[in-house]
């Protein structure tokens, strides 16, 4: 079981692991072992998620779920299987993560009329201080 947090808990059923060769350090051993690993989970169809967090991943992740709405993470960080396994779940839930809270939604505010004074303030004391460098016969 994945969990995330209280409300977002994904089984590792879910979950289809696949193999191949990493293509990072290993030496002799890079060319025999299938140690990257490649995660795919089904968002589209996955019921563990609840609907406005499914919308909001599929907002922020879309661009890496397939057209038949696999999520693909792999990882080739490790030299073996396992933790490069472990390390996709991690790779996963710190994505489930970030969206999983409800980001606030943000209120319109006006500047205060202090803040608009000290603005028109500074402009005119700039306006008038160009005005002084000028030649007299400009005018």
């Amino acid at each position: 079981m994945l969990v995330v947090n209280s409300r977002i808990r994904v089984p590792i059923s879910e979950f289809h692991f696949s193999f191949a060769r990493s293509s990072g350090p290993g030496g002799q051993n890079v060319n025999k072992v299938n140690s990257k690993a490649m995660l795919r989970w089904r968002v589209l169809e996955t019921g563990s998620l609840p609907a406005d967090v499914r919308d909001r991943f599929l907002t922020r992740y879309g661009k890496r779920v397939t057209s038949d709405g696999d999520l693909i993470v792999s990882s080739q960080r490790f030299r073996d299987q396992g933790r490069n396994v472990s390390d996709c779940l991690e790779k996963l839930r710190e994505m489930l993560t970030a969206i999983a809270a409800t980001p606030k939604r943000r209120r319109p505010t006006k500047p205060s009329r202090a803040a608009v004074a000290r603005r028109i303030e500074t402009k005119q004391k700039r306006s008038r201080q160009k005005r002084m460098r000028r030649s007299v016969g400009e005018d």
